[in-house]
């Protein structure tokens, strides 16, 4: 009898740790263990994400290149004013205005989010 007690007790304690040992993805909306003073309780959550998640299919999303538009907003940002394209070409933009009552100029690349290049 004692032999059988140890038997079950020894599975259910492998059992409960082989749950503890899932990842913690696994988880997230699964078992729950509860042992308090009220007593201990188990149960399980389950949700139904399936609207929630869907994955990207097809090409992917094109990050599209900096623009004389773009580079003028970030110049203005940069505290460039009355600023204006003086030169747009495949790699570089050239923008122009005044800060702190002088003429300045900014270059800008044609890679995404508009880095400077040079700011004179």
């Amino acid at each position: 009898m004692f032999r059988t007690i140890r038997t079950a007790v020894l599975s259910a304690l492998l059992g409960l740790g082989t749950l503890a040992a899932m990842p913690a993805g696994a988880q997230a909306d699964g078992f729950y263990f509860s042992f308090g003073q009220q007593g201990s309780s188990a149960g399980s959550h389950h949700r139904d994400r399936g609207h929630m998640y869907k994955p990207h299919r097809g090409r992917p999303r094109h990050v599209s290149a900096c623009s004389p538009g773009q580079a003028l907003h970030k110049a203005g940002r940069m505290g460039l004013r009355h600023a204006r394209v003086t030169h747009a070409s495949r790699k570089i933009i050239t923008v122009a205005g005044h800060r702190h009552r002088h003429r300045a100029r900014v270059v800008f690349s044609r890679a995404p989010h508009c880095p400077v290049i040079r700011a004179m």
